[in-house]
């Protein structure tokens, strides 16, 4: 029989207070869309445009990505927990001032004041988890935000398909003010019922408390004896400097600018335009009344937090890249055929069965995503970044989502009105390209201490074959069978 969470072991419970943050971000994320074509916004702000619409939803990604960039080396200075706990009290100051908007200018300053904070925390929250975590369960712990995440985005749209009854602007501001109560006990529940990262704490040559905290997380000294040997020999001001373009040291480049990469195909792969847009998308596939687009908004969410249930229990078991790759071909099939439907026609609000076709596809590639891409990118970007640089490498991929997602935020209305098919290729031809670079140059890491995968990085028993050819970042390679010892081939372009 399992144990109930509270008598499971430190670790597994502070990885999941912590992954709270993510439910922070569904409930954001779930919410925005539903809000912004309610009657009754409308009534408080007057009708939106599809430009003025794209760049409400969108006002919170610029803030984010800027301050992500930051958030890790202000985790790396004041601690994890602290700049989580930052970020999220951040977060319920600006959604506060959602709830309490009067003109559209406060609203769109509200949203950018709560993406400071989701920039400051989001991030750090999944580092936080992997510093912690042991190698065979560290897949599934860190894939409990992205769970919490789903939960969060579920809430967010039967929040609205309850509220968007109410007569009154309370139908818009209810949900705002509840992410802001729950952003402030998210603030409090960091600062008091956590202990802080023990990889930071040696990092930073605190090495007593680093120990007592392992003892009390319930991780067993073999694992802690080889993270404190590798980590040891890490300054105290390296870290706590933590210097900006330390991540695109030598020995790093190569591993922030995959992370950077993944992350922002993440959003290119369009399912932020989904998950914002979905009562534009079912309107236009025959789902008319708001409470209609509301409710098909919220059985997508339902179904998103279904499948990410086994996505998470099985994160150690699958590996990062087979789900990539896996994942990655079914959302580009969704969108392919949701394109071609509309390109030829097909499409038509009253009757027809593809418009059913089309609402299942979007159902289908929401599963897709959140089954795979949604749970491994993020844990992966974690895992291979070095000690020095895990929280200013995970950052930086982070606001390179942000980005993209605020170009896609604020492009697909505009997309649509023009196109009813383009962005459907889009979508699927970006993801088709990233299916391919993940084939070709994502390193398995399931299963492995992240000693040992910054180790193979490091290449220090790395293989370089000259050549005319491009770098190219191979498959992690068994190339030493007495010590088990991970690495990667490398084939560069350089000439002598």
């Amino acid at each position: 029989m399992h144990k109930p969470w509270f008598h499971a072991p430190k670790y597994v419970q502070q990885a999941t207070l912590i992954s709270f943050g993510g439910t922070l971000f569904g409930l954001e994320t779930g919410t925005i869309g539903p809000l912004t074509t309610m009657p009754q916004f409308a009534t408080t702000f007057g009708h939106l445009s599809s430009t003025v619409h794209g760049l409400v939803v969108s006002t919170i990604l610029i803030p984010a990505a800027i301050s992500s960039f930051f958030g890790g080396h202000l985790a790396n200075k004041v601690g994890r927990l602290r700049g989580i706990a930052l970020g999220a009290s951040i977060f319920g100051v600006g959604a506060a001032i959602e709830a309490s908007s009067v003109v559209l200018g406060m609203l769109i300053a509200g949203r950018a004041v709560k993406g400071i904070g989701e920039g400051l925390f989001l991030s750090t929250c999944v580092v936080y988890i992997t510093e912690i975590s042991p190698p065979r369960s560290r897949g599934t712990l860190a894939s409990i935000p992205q769970l919490l995440t789903t939960i969060g985005v579920c809430a967010g749209y039967f929040t609205c398909y309850g509220s968007v009854s109410i007569p009154s602007s309370a139908s818009w501001r209810i949900p705002l003010a509840l992410q802001a109560l729950l952003a402030f006990s998210f603030t409090l529940s960091t600062l008091f019922f956590l202990v802080e990262s023990p990889r930071w704490l040696t990092a930073c040559g605190r090495h007593a408390e680093a120990m007592q905290i392992w003892d009390e997380l319930g991780i067993d000294a073999a694992e802690r004896e080889k993270i404190e040997e590798r980590e040891a020999g890490e300054l105290p001001e390296q870290v706590k400097v933590a210097d900006l373009f330390a991540v695109f040291g030598k020995e790093n480049w190569r591993r922030t600018a995959l992370g950077v990469f993944l992350m922002g195909m993440q959003q290119a792969s369009g399912i932020d335009g989904v998950l914002y847009y979905a009562p534009l998308l079912f309107a236009s596939a025959g789902l008319k009344s708001s409470t209609a687009a509301f409710l098909a908004s919220g059985i997508s969410a339902l179904l998103i937090l279904i499948i990410t249930i086994p996505a998470f229990l099985f994160a150690d078991k699958w590996g990062r890249k087979t789900s990539s790759i896996v994942g990655g071909s079914a959302q580009v099939a969704c969108m392919f055929i949701m394109g071609s439907l509309y390109a030829a026609g097909a499409v038509h609000a009253d009757h027809g069965v593809a418009r059913w076709i089309i609402i299942i596809m979007i159902y289908l590639f929401a599963l897709s995503f959140s089954g795979t891409w949604a749970v491994c990118f993020r844990v992966y970007i974690s895992e291979i970044q070095s000690p020095k640089t895990r929280a200013g490498a995970a950052s930086l991929a982070l606001s390179a989502n942000w980005i993209v997602n605020w170009i896609i935020a604020f492009t697909t209305p505009v997309f649509l009105a023009r196109s009813t098919y383009g962005v459907y290729f889009f979508f699927g031809g970006a993801t088709l390209f990233t299916v391919c670079v993940c084939a070709l140059c994502m390193p398995e890491t399931r299963g492995k201490s992240l000693e040992d995968i910054d180790a193979s990085f490091r290449g220090h028993k790395a293989a370089v074959i000259g050549g005319g050819g491009v770098f190219e970042l191979g498959s992690l390679e068994n190339s030493d069978a007495e010590s088990n010892v991970e690495v990667v081939r490398f084939t560069t372009s350089v000439k002598a």
